[in-house]
């Protein structure tokens, strides 16, 4: 079985092919991160007009690199939320033309789901059950993994996500966006014990995130660093020590997830599982705790079609099918997602 993945959740368009064996025949992905730097963060009608203008370019091009045509499908898979509805509504329509042209299935994916079974993309993977943290942009959540389909929520941000965090922080420092990558950069220079920015912990057995006040408190310390002549510390010093404030929050709350569920591996996935930091934090309390610890590629940490082709693998080998009248969500809890 070959099948199709496509994502345009966001600000990325992206394609990818798999095969019954698991193995990745293509993963192609248009970035705009050009296009929406200038504005400081994603520009929804800007990201869908891109996703229009690009969607069958990257699709051929996904196609071609795996070395096959559209009549070698056998099915399709396509990110439904959640997401921006018009980034969304691109893929969707997309997919629906391609399966009902190509009489083959077609199948909407969370696109949670994706970052969750993105890890088996990878040659070693976990065993069920096993806890996961997606953390990027857009999400900051712990999941509790039973296998595929079987996904419980354990903690949740209750405000702004991780990586939405780093970008705003960036943003307060004049970084640019994205800021994910600019403050891991300066981070790698800089003293993180410098500056104690606040860590929300919520209480002793609370499970869930919130990065909205320690966002504050680096607004609040920069405006003073400024203007007294930025003399305490380096902006390298401010980027480590607010990395250091996230890192900590996310990595003791999963091992945490992990000794309540009473797994043996943990996996972080998402945007913001490229950062070294995070993955080097997590895989050493992991391994104090006797626990294995497993993290997707940059590549598969980020968005891209190959992990929404995966999860559609799966689906679509169960028998599930969608038609024409499925639509898009801008909110699209894992809960609402078929059982398999």
């Amino acid at each position: 079985m070959v099948i199709l993945g496509i994502d345009t959740s966001c600000d990325d368009t992206s394609a990818g092919v798999m095969t019954d064996d698991v193995k990745i025949l293509s993963s192609v992905v248009h970035s705009q991160v050009q296009l929406h730097h200038p504005y400081g963060g994603v520009v929804p009608e800007l990201a869908s007009r891109e996703h229009l203008g690009k969607i069958n370019t990257v699709v051929d091009q996904a196609l071609e690199k795996a070395g096959i045509t559209r009549k070698d499908l056998h099915g399709i898979a396509v990110t439904v939320g959640p997401g921006l509805i018009g980034s969304l509504l691109v893929g969707l329509y997309f997919a629906k033309a391609f399966s009902y042209t190509l009489k083959i299935p077609y199948v909407g994916i969370n696109h949670l789901e994706g970052h969750i079974l993105s890890i088996f993309l990878e040659e070693t993977t976990p065993s069920f059950p096993f806890v996961v943290l997606t953390v990027s942009g857009g999400h900051t959540t712990l999941y509790h993994v039973e296998g595929i389909g079987r996904y419980t929520p354990l903690g949740q941000t209750l405000d702004d996500a991780a990586g939405e965090a780093f970008d705003k922080v960036a943003k307060i420092l004049g970084l640019g966006y994205p800021g994910g990558g600019v403050i891991e950069k300066l981070a790698r220079s800089g003293n993180r014990d410098r500056i104690r920015f606040p860590r929300a912990h919520l209480g002793p057995d609370s499970l869930d995130f919130s990065f909205s006040g320690l966002k504050t408190a680096v607004a609040l310390y920069v405006k003073k660093w400024q203007q007294n002549g930025r003399k305490e510390a380096s902006m390298e010093d401010i980027a480590a020590s607010f990395q250091e404030a996230v890192v900590d929050v996310l990595a003791e709350k999963t091992i945490a997830a992990a000794e309540k569920t009473k797994v043996h591996s943990v996996v972080v996935a998402g945007g913001v599982a490229c950062n070294q930091a995070l993955r080097d934090r997590v895989k050493d309390l992991a391994s104090q705790c006797g626990m294995a610890f497993f993290h997707p590629r940059p590549a598969y940490c980020t968005d891209n079609g190959a992990m929404i082709a995966l999860a559609g693998y799966h689906r679509i080998s169960r028998g599930e099918r969608a038609d024409l009248s499925l639509d898009v969500k801008s909110r699209y809890p894992i809960e609402e997602i078929p059982a398999l």
